[in-house]
């Protein structure tokens, strides 16, 4: 009687097996090592805009504040984008025939808003307010790096959980006086830990790190 299987069906199926169980797991590890990689997180990648708005000339040549532009930071949890009509207040005499500037003038006849496209994104499940950490002392620069440096902005803040909760368990390192949350290129005059305990003393900052901090 001939056997039912033939000789190394056991290895076929051992194989077959391994591969069932193998994939999803190879699968799911290297989902998690891409969300903890720059390249899945999307940082270090200028994002194209509409239009060449260069962050080197208007902050670095110009000066112009963090605040002219996203007062919202100050005051709201969504830092914003400025109306068309605060670009035209400056280009309505500077470069006002310029094709590069069509699209802000177009915008600011009709009152459509210029479709710029979002750098730093984070998850619907994930409540940040810019309010709270601007006034508690923490820079521009912290998580949104030098842009004063970059002719189209970048992420370069992993934004991850891990990386929030660091900060918000020990946030010494990161605080500095109202007087300088968007100088971008302010540096503490000694210990920068001894300067975020005297502002966390003044400001009384005491982050919280329960879950519905962010999630709720």
């Amino acid at each position: 009687m001939a056997p039912l299987f033939r000789p190394g069906t056991d290895s076929v199926l051992r194989a077959l097996i391994a591969l069932a169980l193998g994939v999803p797991a190879v699968s799911l590890a290297g989902l998690l090592l891409l969300a903890r990689n720059p390249l899945g997180r999307g940082s270090f990648s200028p994002r194209e805009q509409p239009l060449p708005f260069d962050h080197r000339h208007h902050v670095g040549d110009e000066g112009i504040p963090c605040g002219y532009c996203h007062e919202g930071a100050w005051r709201s949890p969504v830092a914003g984008v400025p109306p068309t009509q605060r670009c035209l207040g400056c280009h309505a005499q500077v470069w006002n025939q310029s094709e590069r500037l069509e699209p802000v003038r177009a915008s600011g006849f009709d009152g459509t808003a210029l479709p710029w496209n979002r750098v730093h994104a984070l998850p619907d499940y994930v409540w940040f307010s810019h309010q709270i950490h601007v006034n508690k002392g923490v820079g521009c620069v912290t998580c949104h790096g030098r842009v004063d440096t970059m002719p189209a902005v970048q992420q370069v803040a992993p934004l991850t959980m891990g990386w929030c909760l660091d900060c918000h368990r020990d946030p010494t390192p990161w605080l500095r006086p109202l007087s300088e949350v968007a100088n971008l290129t302010w540096r503490p005059p000694g210990d920068p830990r001894e300067t975020g305990r005297a502002v966390q003393a003044a400001l009384g900052v005491s982050p919280r790190t329960d879950c519905n901090t962010c999630h709720f």
